[in-house]
C-alpha cells in the first residue's frame, strides 16, 4: 500500500470518528480514490503526500476537464482534496495545502426551478384526495406536507424520530449538515397530516417514517414517492424532495419573510446560500413586469 493510499484511509477513518454523515464519507472516499487512481497508473507508485505541489494538482484538474466533467463535479472534487490536504498539513505530512492555492472553477449561475404556490398546493391536495392509489397514503401525505411546510432536506426528514416531534407546539427537531441540530416549526396542514399518519402507525420503531418492511424510510425511498406522485399527477418526473425546499423558501420570501429568518429555517450556515432565492424572486418579478408594464 502506498503512503498516499494509507493517508486517505486514515482521513476517511477520522471523518467516521467525527460522525460525518454516511453520504459525506462516501462522497469524500469516492473523490479521493479517483485522485489516487489518477496518480497510480499500472506499475507506478503515486507521489507521497509531501511531494504534491500546485503543478501536480493543476495536472489532475486538467485531466478532469478532459473527461468532460461538469464544473459542479470538478468544484466538489477540488473541495474534497482541499479538506484532505488540510488534514495532511495538520498531521505534518504535507508542507502546504496545494489545492488551496488554485482558483476554484467558476460554474454557470443556475437558479433553482421553483414550483408556483398553485402547483405545490394542487399536488398536495391531489395526494390528500387519494387520486393515486397507494398502500400508505397517510404517510405519503405527511412526507409531502412536512417537506413543503418545513423546508427540510430529505436527509433531515428521514432522520426524524418520534421523540423529535413536539406535536403540541408544532416543532420538529432535525439534524442537518455536520450533525447540527435545529428546530423548525410546521403549520396546520402538516400537523393534520402528521396526526392522521401517527393515528394509523402501530410500529414500535423510533423512526418517524417507515418503509413497507417496517424499517426507517431512506432518502431514496422518499425520492421514489415524490417522483411517482409528480409524474402521475403533475406530469413532471423532474420534481424531487429538494423542489419543495426551494418552493418553501421562495414562497416565504415572496410573502414578505426576511432573508435572515429564512436562513435560520433552512439551516444555512451562510446567508449567501439563502440569497439565491432572492434571485429567483427577482426573476419572477421581472417576468411579471415584462408581461404587465406598457413600457416593458
Amino acid at each position: 500500500m502506498s503512503e498516499l493510499e494509507r493517508q486517505i484511509g486514515r482521513f476517511i477513518e477520522e471523518l467516521q470518528r467525527n460522525n460525518a454523515s454516511t453520504h459525506t464519507v462516501l462522497a469524500y472516499e469516492s473523490d479521493l480514490r479517483q485522485f489516487l487512481d489518477y496518480f497510480s497508473p499500472p506499475g507506478v507508485e503515486p507521489p507521497a503526500p509531501s511531494e504534491f505541489n500546485v503543478l501536480k494538482i493543476r495536472e489532475w484538474l486538467a485531466a478532469l476537464y478532459d473527461q468532460k466533467l461538469s464544473v459542479v463535479s470538478i468544484r466538489r472534487k477540488l473541495a474534497a482534496l482541499r479538506v484532505f490536504f488540510r488534514f495532511l498539513v495538520r498531521e505534518k505530512l504535507a508542507p502546504v495545502n496545494a489545492p488551496r492555492l488554485l482558483r476554484t472553477p467558476r460554474g454557470p449561475k443556475k437558479l433553482p426551478d421553483v414550483m408556483s404556490t398553485e402547483q405545490a398546493n394542487a399536488l398536495l391536495d391531489g395526494v390528500a384526495a387519494g387520486k393515486v392509489e397507494r398502500p400508505h397514503p397517510a404517510r405519503d401525505l405527511a412526507i409531502l406536507e412536512l417537506l413543503y411546510g418545513c423546508g427540510v432536506r430529505v436527509s433531515e426528514l428521514v432522520g426524524v424520530n418520534l421523540d423529535d416531534i413536539d406535536r403540541g407546539e408544532r416543532w420538529l427537531r432535525v439534524r442537518g449538515k455536520g450533525r447540527k441540530e435545529r428546530q423548525v416549526p410546521f403549520g396546520g396542514k402538516a400537523a393534520d397530516a402528521l396526526e392522521r399518519y401517527l393515528a394509523e402507525r402501530t410500529s414500535g420503531e423510533q423512526a418517524l417514517f417507515l418503509n413497507h418492511r417496517g424499517g426507517r424510510l431512506t432518502d431514496r425511498g422518499v425520492r421514489g414517492i415524490i417522483k411517482l406522485y409528480a409524474t402521475l399527477m403533475a406530469g413532471d418526473s423532474s420534481l424531487h424532495p429538494h423542489s419543495f425546499r426551494h418552493a418553501f423558501a421562495t414562497h416565504l420570501l415572496s410573502d414578505g419573510a426576511d432573508l435572515r429568518s429564512i436562513q435560520e429555517l433552512l439551516g444555512h450556515a451562510q446567508l449567501s446560500t439563502t440569497q439565491k432565492y432572492t434571485q429567483v424572486s427577482l426573476t419572477d418579478l421581472m417576468a411579471v413586469y415584462d408581461r404587465a408594464h406598457p413600457k416593458a
